[in-house]
């Protein structure tokens, strides 16, 4: 069998994925992804398998937030690893996850909604990941993702990227970007689950982490508060500004565009009497647009950065289209535009496409590839 590198987060999705995979009979090695925010080390060997650099986690603090790459997830990797018996190692990202940052600051402050955890699997679960993979002679990389992997009849027999059977859970919308001659080397155990059978099964092998909660949060924003995070990023930056109706009408102040994103309703800090929704946001005038329900609706987007994982055949096709993770997919039409673009235009009209989000294409299960939003 293979030898695989594993993406542990301490979460009962990527801990599963390891009994699976040990089931299978693979030589598994779990790495955990330390974004640099505190170290939960306090004695370390630097020596990882095969000469690459990684710190091996002996023992932990209980002083950090629960959520994905906090110290407690490195805790609890640790105990899953070591009850499989799997060695187990801290890669220290702190460089790679301060691009995420810098990223997702610089997104707010352009009056875009940025996804940094796209980004993360584009720059680093199937990135750096891989780069470790080869360091340790680990053919395949595996994550928990809710998705799967197919056989196609592509001439490189390169398999297709396709929907998770749990559709409640499914995550392949987050990895649109990776690159594709990457498929070949993934593994993704987790896929053919539903969730409950996932809990059920970590449950059965004893694994404390089974009735452990979902992330939630963005790993890096340990006060939960975009806003703030971006503020104590870019301390210099003047975002506050005005309120407009779609008619110019200034209605009130607000602190920073980037307490906001298309779409939102709720936390607006102002009261004009019925419902009313962020429709645009500009960076420049630093004007937060407010509307009505009807003028939240789009049919057409552009996007750029496209990447595909099924190069499309044509310069326009037709495909169901996501503007967000976990939004549904709805009939559109693509065209292909010089650049590594595209222009969607949907059936009907989309609340909510927000620059920044990715829009993501499927053929039924399978994911075509997509881009981002302009």
């Amino acid at each position: 069998m293979a030898r695989v590198v594993l993406a542990m987060s301490g979460g009962v999705d990527s801990s599963v994925a390891a009994q699976l995979l040990k089931r299978d009979g693979h030589d598994v090695i779990g790495v955990f992804m330390r974004h640099g925010e505190e170290s939960p080390v306090a004695h370390c060997s630097l020596d990882a398998p095969g000469g690459g650099t990684a710190l091996q986690i002996l023992n932990e603090r209980a002083d950090h937030k629960q959520g994905c790459c906090s110290a407690l997830d490195a805790a609890d990797a640790r105990r899953v690893a070591d009850r499989m018996d799997i060695p187990f190692y801290a890669l220290n990202l702190q460089e790679e996850f301060g691009q995420i940052m810098e990223y997702f600051a610089d997104e707010y402050i352009r009056g875009r909604t940025p996804n940094p955890c796209v980004m993360c699997n584009n720059w680093i679960k199937f990135g750096k990941l891989f780069d470790y993979a080869d360091s340790v002679g680990a053919e395949y990389v595996a994550t928990g993702h809710y998705a799967r992997l197919i056989p196609s009849d592509d001439a490189d027999g390169t398999p297709r990227l396709v929907r998770g059977v749990d559709p409640r859970k499914d995550q392949t919308y987050v990895l649109f970007g990776i690159g594709r001659q990457y498929l070949k080397r993934m593994m993704l155990p987790v896929g053919d689950f539903h969730k409950e059978e996932i809990r059920s099964m970590a449950g059965e092998t004893g694994l404390r982490v089974a009735d452990k909660k979902d992330s939630q949060e963005i790993c890096f924003v340990t006060s939960g508060k975009h806003d703030q995070f971006v503020k104590q990023r870019r301390p210099g930056a003047q975002t506050a500004g005005d309120f407009v109706l779609t008619d110019g009408t200034v209605v009130g102040q607000h602190d920073g565009i980037e307490r906001f994103t298309i779409g939102q309703r709720k936390g607006l800090g102002i009261a004009l009497g019925e419902p009313h929704y962020v429709v645009k946001i500009d960076p420049v005038d630093k004007q937060v647009v407010l509307g009505k329900i009807e003028a939240l609706g789009r049919a057409e987007l552009t996007a750029s950065h496209c990447n595909w994982l099924v190069e499309p055949g044509e310069n326009s096709f037709r495909c169901e289209a996501m503007i967000r993770y976990n939004s549904p997919a709805l009939p559109a039409t693509v065209n292909v535009l010089p650049e590594g673009r595209i222009s969607v235009t949907f059936d009907e009209p989309r609340n909510g496409i927000a620059p920044g989000q990715a829009v993501v294409c499927y053929d039924g299960d399978t994911l075509l590839g997509g881009g981002w939003i302009e």
